[in-house]
C-alpha cells in the first residue's frame, strides 16, 4: 500500500529521529521476545519426545498417566520420577535408569538408551514460570546466581521469570487502557467542540462532576464485591481514563470549527460526521499524540501504584508494582529493588522517546537536520 505525500513526510521525519528510531527497534524486540514468555521461561518442557510421539505440554495438558505414572493430575516435569518415566518410555522400574541420564535429559540433552525406548525434553532457557516456587537453599529472598540471574523473591519465586511476565502484562495493559481511553475521549472532545452551546456546556458538567469522583476508593470498593481481576481492572482504569484527551480534542475542534474547509464543507452538504473526523480529526492529531506519552506511562504507574498499595491485580499475577513492594520490604535485598528501578526506567524511558518521535512527525512545524 503506497503511503500519501503527507504520511511519507511524516515517516521521514521520524526516521531522522534517531533516539526514537532506536527505541522502537529496542522496545520491539523486548516486547516481541515477553509475547513468547512461555517459551523463554516455563515450568514445562518446550518440547517432550515420549515412546517416539512429540508433545508439546506448554501448549497442552498431560496428566502423570500420559507418561506411564499413577496420578491423573498434571505432570511435574520438574520431578525426577516423571523425568525418569520421559525417559524410559514409562517402564514399571523407571528408577534403574542411571542419575547422570536423567540429568543429562533434564538438561535438554537425548542420550541413547538400551532397552527402552528413548524419551528427551527441550527445556526454556528459564526453567520457571512466573508463579513457580524455586527449590534452592537458605532463606528467601535468595541472591542472584547462576540458576536464578537476578535472585528470587520473598516467596522463592524467579525475579527473571516475574519480570518477562510482568513486562508483557504491563504494555498489554497500558495499551487496552490506552486504546480504549482514547476511542471514547476523541469522540467526546470531538463531539462538544464541533457541536459547542449547550452540547459543550452539559458535557463539561458531566465531566466536571465525573473527574471529581475518587477514583481509587471506588476502584478499591468494587474489588472488594466483585473480587479482583485483570479486565475488572482494566474496564474500571478505561472509565476514570477516558476524560484526558476531551479537553485536548475539544480545544482543537473549537478553534477549527470556523475555518474555511469546514464552513465549505458544510456549504456543499457534507455530513457532520465525515467533517468531524475526515476532516478536522487529522488536523487535531499533533495535540492528540503529544498526550499519549502520558497516558501510556500513566497506565502503567496507575497499574504499579495500585499493585504496590496491594489494590491492583490478585497476588498471583506477574506484577512489576508487587516488586516493587517487596524491594520495599526487603531492603536486606538489594536486588529486588534495582531491578524493578531498572525494570520501570527502562521501560518507561523507551516509550516516552517513542511517541516524541511520533508527536514531532505529525508536527508540520518539526524539522530535522
Amino acid at each position: 500500500m503506497k503511503l500519501s505525500p503527507l504520511n511519507q513526510r511524516r515517516r521521514r521525519n521520524f526516521k531522522r529521529n534517531r533516539r526514537a528510531v532506536w527505541s522502537l527497534v529496542i522496545f520491539s524486540i523486548l516486547f516481541g521476545l515477553s509475547l513468547f514468555a512461555e517459551l523463554l521461561a516455563n515450568d514445562k518442557p518446550i518440547l517432550v519426545s515420549y515412546r517416539g510421539e512429540i508433545r508439546s505440554p506448554v501448549i497442552s495438558f498431560y496428566s502423570e498417566k500420559d507418561f506411564g505414572g499413577d496420578f491423573p493430575t498434571e505432570a511435574g516435569y520438574s520431578d525426577p520420577e516423571v523425568q525418569c518415566l520421559i525417559v524410559t518410555g514409562g517402564v514399571e522400574d523407571c528408577f534403574d535408569t542411571p542419575e547422570d541420564l536423567i540429568a543429562q535429559v533434564a538438561a535438554g540433552g537425548s542420550p541413547a538408551v538400551d532397552g527402552f525406548e528413548k524419551g528427551w525434553m527441550i527445556w526454556p532457557p528459564i526453567p520457571y514460570a512466573y508463579d513457580t516456587i524455586v527449590d534452592v537453599a537458605g532463606v528467601a529472598p535468595a541472591p542472584p546466581s547462576e540458576t536464578n540471574w537476578l535472585g528470587t523473591d520473598d516467596t522463592k519465586r524467579d525475579v527473571v521469570a516475574r519480570i518477562i511476565y510482568g513486562f508483557r502484562l504491563s504494555i498489554v495493559f497500558a495499551g487496552i487502557v490506552v486504546i480504549g481511553s482514547s476511542l471514547i475521549g476523541i469522540v467526546a472532545g470531538a463531539i462538544q467542540g464541533y457541536f459547542g452551546g449547550w452540547t459543550d456546556l452539559v458535557f463539561q458538567r458531566f465531566i466536571e462532576i465525573w473527574t471529581g469522583m475518587p477514583s481509587l476508593y471506588v476502584i478499591i470498593i468494587v474489588f472488594a464485591i466483585l473480587g479482583r481481576s485483570f479486565w475488572l481492572l482494566v474496564f474500571l482504569t478505561i472509565l476514570f481514563g477516558w476524560p484526558s484527551l476531551v479537553g485536548v480534542v475539544r480545544a482543537e475542534f473549537l478553534r477549527a470549527r470556523n475555518l474555511e474547509y469546514v464552513r465549505a464543507a458544510k456549504a456543499l452538504g457534507v455530513s457532520d460526521r465525515v467533517i468531524m473526523f475526515r476532516h478536522m480529526l487529522p488536523n487535531a492529531m499533533v495535540a492528540t499524540v503529544t498526550m499519549l506519552p502520558f497516558l501510556i506511562t500513566g497506565a502503567i504507574g496507575g497499574l504499579a501504584s495500585l499493585d504496590f498499595l496491594g489494590f491492583g491485580l490478585p497476588s498471583s499475577a506477574p506484577s512489576l508494582g508487587e516488586l516493587t513492594l517487596q524491594a520495599k520490604q526487603n531492603l536486606h535485598a538489594p536486588w529486588l529493588g534495582f531491578t524493578a528501578f531498572f525494570t520501570f526506567a527502562i521501560m518507561l524511558s523507551l516509550l516516552v522517546f517513542i511517541f516524541e518521535g511520533v508527536r514531532d512527525a505529525f508536527d508540520p512545524r518539526k524539522t530535522f537536520s
